[in-house]
């Protein structure tokens, strides 16, 4: 399953930020959101196409002022893309269903993958049901 809308088409279905953030792969202010400090069960979709993409007992804290988990809930879930934008090289990860912008992966994480998957929390959705 593959989802493509226009700017136009998102920006109706979007507030401005989440706009921002997942389409044109702007960032949000870190501390910006609860989402950081809260670890109750249950699965983050994206909010652009509630493709699901981390369970919420994959989820840390970083300390980084953004949501962070050590792997997405289902390997093909994320897509990975190079990014030398602001004079770095970083990982992008996007939904791997609407390439909508989550964040970006960095190699210090926990164990068991050492990745932190380090994510906007307006790009995510919580979501109630669990993962089988």
């Amino acid at each position: 399953r593959k989802v493509e809308k226009s700017n136009e088409e998102w920006k109706k279905e979007l507030t401005e930020e989440q706009f921002a953030v997942t389409r044109l792969k702007g960032t949000e202010r870190p501390f910006s959101s609860d989402v950081c400090s809260r670890f109750e069960p249950g699965i983050y979709a994206c909010v652009c196409c509630d493709t699901l993409l981390f369970d919420a007992n994959t989820k840390f804290e970083s300390s980084s002022g953004w949501p962070s988990f050590n792997q997405p809930i289902e390997e093909n879930a994320i897509a990975y893309h190079k990014d030398e934008t602001h004079g770095m090289i970083r990982v992008e990860v996007t939904c791997n269903v609407c390439d909508s912008h989550v964040g970006h992966i960095f190699p210090d994480g926990p164990e068991p993958s050492g990745l932190r998957y380090c994510a906007n929390a307006v790009s995510l959705k919580k979501v109630e049901e669990t993962h089988d």
